[in-house]
């Protein structure tokens, strides 16, 4: 076995669980008190399947009065979503895998007025540890009878899900809700035995485990979730982080060790990128965290988190002593068969977390987690093999994302499938960041579709190939794909054709070629992160944008991560300004102040692409069915280009 220490079982209470790759909780758009979706309840069950030992959901409220923060939320202390939570539970445990759940309690971040259907309606005050004002709302000190109501608020809320077959809690001890907030000095100022001294603040978090314990018996695995270090200046350290785990060893039966902003710091850090890491964050950034608590805490398991998804690394935290657990979110959100292709050696096949944020964003802006590389991932249902298809001879014109993931679908289904491409490699224009070091995982998926389709015997690769109507007419296909993409724009701004002009593309692939001091037309995605990657490079970086911000919609939680980075490397940005001329010292650009000069050695143009929508349609009667998808339809995403490749090419023969 290649990593024989992440695949050995651990026994927690009186439970063994298969493997050391836990999946982390996440809350799911489709749960709506309790009334989970068919797609919600795939997206869950999809994990059992691919192999974790437990599989955890997110967000579900002990204390409807007190400790809710948004309306749908799934409340514990109604008997409201018994029947979804035991049907939920059932198709997790069916697999092989142990159902969890993770409990919360929101303190000084709950809302008043928010209704419970058959339970209350949230009281109008809210309490924290200590007093204090929280977006402008006063917080009341919780007196100690309210203390120990919300522990068996915790307890009860741990016998009604183990009733409907949850196999193990875990206790949301992190990421600023009621527990981080007895753990922090700076929520807790209390006196009595609830403060002050670590142990103190460590007792609401053990009398919590204890009291689960006493409801539901020693044997029942309790995990608790800690913000093991605030990992910023302003918050608590590891150091402390430790100190406060070791309160719970003995009670706990799992620590699990993520990290998190806290509370009352900047603004700068209100963001996902510390708690789940960006692609701009090293792979198991927050292990280290781990590592120290389990220097500290020597007899009970300790559990890591962020930016894990590959094996290998995995293997070494476990075989090093470093945790005894690995919990993975979004590596199992993109692929959840990660660990049974990692148990039977097939490693190379996962397909990698880029860490884009865009499930968390799709989830937040849109109501459902959608993956960018994996189109499946919550439409486990919408997707779903289908019956026999009849086969079909398929010319896909366009070897992009959505042309290799058309041409293996349709393969996939037993269609005979030729894939040409005009350049010389497979890949299409967003193969010039395969060298950007934050865009490894982008790398290793076109590394990977390329290896899948040349394993595919019903698939020929025709490459340096363009497809005109007439060449298309000669193949005889029944059906053509159209995956032409775009191209980029080039503005017509005196000078842009000048020897010190280039494309993005060019600057990503041929960094050489960029001088001393560059600046970027262009402040969308790919020009703000073509600044981070040409910045770590040692160039003197500055954007030029017309618009009036930097507006990365639909993936605004990225956006934020790369907003993060210009401001941490101190990399300029200018909006609202208009690019009127180029010389060889750098631009003329127009602004509300006036004309201003910003002089580079090379000026980039990364202003956007335009759909080839006209060599698309050129094709439309060269086979009797035409399916345009991708960048040629409307210039999108990568989330965009996978679904529509699965979905059309999945459609075929049917």
């Amino acid at each position: 076995m290649e990593y024989p220490n992440l695949f050995k079982p651990i026994k927690l209470g009186g439970t063994l669980f298969r493997n050391r790759i836990f999946s982390s909780p996440t809350g799911h758009p489709d749960n709506v008190m309790g009334r989970f979706t068919d797609e919600c309840v795939g997206y869950f069950e999809r994990k059992a399947m691919g192999g974790a030992a437990a599989v955890t959901l997110g967000e579900a409220s002990v204390d409807s009065r007190y400790g809710k923060n948004y309306a749908a939320e799934l409340s514990l202390d109604s008997r409201q979503p018994m029947r979804g939570l035991s049907l939920m539970a059932d198709r997790i445990r069916r697999h092989g895998a142990i159902p969890s759940i993770e409990l919360q309690h929101k303190g000084l971040k709950a809302k008043p007025g928010l209704e419970t259907p058959g339970v209350c309606v949230s009281s109008d005050k809210v309490y924290a540890p200590s007093a204090c004002v929280y977006q402008g709302r006063q917080v009341l000190e919780m007196p100690e009878d309210l203390i120990l109501e919300t522990i068996d608020k915790f307890a009860a809320a741990a016998k009604f899900v183990k009733d409907c077959g949850f196999g193990m809690v875990t206790i949301h001890g992190a990421h600023g809700w009621l527990i981080n907030q007895f753990m922090c000095e700076r929520t807790n100022r209390r006196e009595d035995r609830w403060g002050g001294s670590v142990e103190n603040r460590a007792r609401f978090a053990v009398e919590v485990i204890d009291a689960i314990h006493r409801s539901c018996g020693r044997d029942f695995p309790v995990e608790i979730r800690i913000s093991a270090s605030e990992s910023v200046e302003g918050g608590y350290d590891a150091d402390y982080g430790a100190q406060f785990c070791k309160q719970l060893e003995g009670h706990a039966d799992l620590i699990h060790c993520s990290a998190s902003f806290g509370i009352y710091l900047p603004e700068e850090y209100r963001t996902l990128e510390i708690m789940c890491p960006s692609m701009f964050r090293e792979d198991g950034c927050n292990v280290k965290y781990a590592a120290e608590v389990k220097k500290l805490v020597t007899k009970t398991p300790i559990a890591t988190v962020g930016a894990l998804d590959d094996p290998a690394l995995m293997e070494e935290i476990i075989a090093s002593g470093k945790a005894d657990v690995v919990e993975v979110a979004r590596g199992l959100i993109c692929d959840p068969d990660l660990p049974n292709k990692a148990r039977e050696g097939r490693s190379e096949d996962i397909l990698r977390c880029m860490r884009c944020y865009s499930c968390f964003s799709s989830g937040v802006q849109r109501g459902a987690f959608w993956c960018a590389l994996n189109p499946e991932t919550n439409r486990e249902t919408a997707l779903a093999p289908r019956g026999h298809a009849d086969k079909k001879k398929v010319l896909v014109a366009g070897g992009g994302i959505a042309g290799m993931e058309a041409a293996l679908t349709a393969a996939k289904n037993g269609h005979d499938v030729v894939l040409c491409e005009r350049e010389s490699r497979l890949g299409g224009h967003i193969r010039c960041e395969e060298n950007v070091p934050f865009k490894k995982n982008l790398a290793a998926y076109i590394a990977r579709q390329e290896r899948l389709i040349a394993a595919a015997d019903n698939i020929e690769v025709r490459l340096d190939t363009p497809v005109t109507p007439e060449y298309a007419r000669a193949q005889g296909a029944d059906v053509i794909i159209a995956a032409l993409g775009a191209r980029a724009v080039t503005p017509a701004i005196p000078g842009v054709e000048g020897e010190n002009v280039l494309p993005a593309a060019v600057a990503y692939a041929e960094p050489e070629k960029v001088g001393r001091r560059a600046v970027i037309l262009g402040g969308g995605l790919v020009g703000m992160e073509l600044a981070i990657y040409l910045d770590s490079l040692g160039r003197e970086v500055e954007v030029v944008e017309m618009a009036d911000r930097f507006a990365p919609f639909p993936n605004a939680l990225h956006g934020d991560a790369v907003s993060i980075q210009l401001r941490r490397r101190g990399i300029k940005t200018h909006f609202k300004e208009k690019a009127v001329a180029i010389d060889a010292g750098g631009v003329r650009t127009e602004t509300p102040e006036g004309e201003k000069y910003r002089e580079a050695d090379t000026v980039i143009i990364a202003v956007g692409e335009k759909p080839l929508s006209e060599e698309a349609a050129a094709l439309y009667d060269c086979a009797p069915r035409f399916l345009p998808i991708g960048d040629c339809v409307v210039v999108g995403n990568i989330s965009d280009a996978t679904l529509a490749a699965r979905t059309v090419a999945g459609d075929i023969g049917r």
